[in-house]
């Protein structure tokens, strides 16, 4: 979902699937640390944790998320 959003957006993400990583119970738990309730799918913008889906969608209902995004946002065809 947050993949799709986000390319609605013009915003190419950068995605780092964990499920195949030997590290990701880990890095599941490290996210938690951070704050994030459900810990994938978990966004960053500018290197700052936004949260999970939930979290993403209640900024874009808000309007808050496209402010967030604006400087990475592509508007070329």
């Amino acid at each position: 979902m947050d993949k799709i959003l986000f390319r609605d957006l013009r915003v190419q993400p950068t995605i780092h699937e964990i499920d195949n990583d030997p590290d990701c119970r880990e890095i599941e738990k490290a996210l938690v640390r951070l704050g994030c309730a459900n810990a994938v799918p978990a966004v960053f913008v500018s290197g700052k944790l936004v949260g999970s889906t939930n979290e993403v969608m209640s900024l874009h209902l808000s309007g808050s998320l496209v402010p967030l995004i604006k400087p990475y946002q592509s508007f070329h065809n």
